[in-house]
């Protein structure tokens, strides 16, 4: 098992340690692999990608250099998994699983729909900085699911679509939100709004407004959602 270790990429094991090390369920997101997916084999070529993406970077990481890096040959990579971007998928489903159980976390056990919308935006931003900036080399990867559309990506889209309309729903139902525009239409429009801070292709410009971007952003929301 891969330890932590003091030079700067603490991240990337958090992320296989915490998610990918035990999973013995299949992901939220959709990975195509090979081999059976609690197979140690196949933690251990996750662990040594995600350190190998950490310093190198995803665009210039080889199946080749992580057979050398893992201490595997490159056809045994090939048993688990069908290319490097399965492997990348992976590992960017469990940052992206990292950022909507911090969302999920924030707005659970609030009661007034206004506050856990203000949450959520207030936790995908701090959550989205953090987990795709703390390493930049890994960031890549989120920039390739981003760019390629990967299913990993597009999943995780949903799944906040998801989370989002529900706290709308909620709104109506207690009053909080107006009730004449389709669920669906609202949903994406504002989700569109949070987007570009979901989205790590749009997030690298928005930095200058990180800060004051959720309390703005989720009042405006707020006033256009009034009944």
């Amino acid at each position: 098992m891969v330890t932590i270790s003091p030079n700067g990429h603490s991240l990337s094991f958090f992320f296989v340690e915490s998610r990918l090390g035990h999973m013995k369920t299949p992901p939220p997101y959709p990975v195509s692999g090979r081999g059976p997916a609690d197979h140690e084999v196949r933690d251990q070529i996750v662990a040594a990608a995600t350190e190998h993406f950490s310093r190198y970077g995803y665009e210039k990481t080889t199946v080749s250099d992580l057979a050398k890096a893992v201490g595997y040959s490159k056809a045994y990579i090939y048993k688990f998994f069908a290319s490097k971007q399965v492997i990348g998928e992976m590992i960017c489903a469990a940052c992206l699983q990292e950022i909507e159980a911090e969302v999920g976390a924030a707005i659970d056990g609030v009661d007034r729909p206004p506050e856990k919308l203000r949450r959520m935006f207030k936790a995908i931003v701090e959550a989205s900085l953090r987990l795709f900036f703390q390493d930049r080399k890994l960031y890549e990867i989120a920039a390739s699911a981003a760019t390629e559309r990967w299913q990993t990506a597009l999943a995780y889209e949903g799944r906040i679509q998801k989370l989002l309309q529900g706290v709308l729903e909620e709104g109506r139902q207690s009053g909080d939100f107006e009730r004449k525009t389709p669920l669906d239409e609202t949903t994406m429009a504002i989700y569109l709004v949070i987007r570009q801070y979901l989205n790590p292709l749009l997030l690298q410009h928005n930095l200058d407004f990180a800060e004051e971007a959720p309390a703005r952003l989720a009042g405006l929301v707020l006033r256009s959602l009034s009944p």
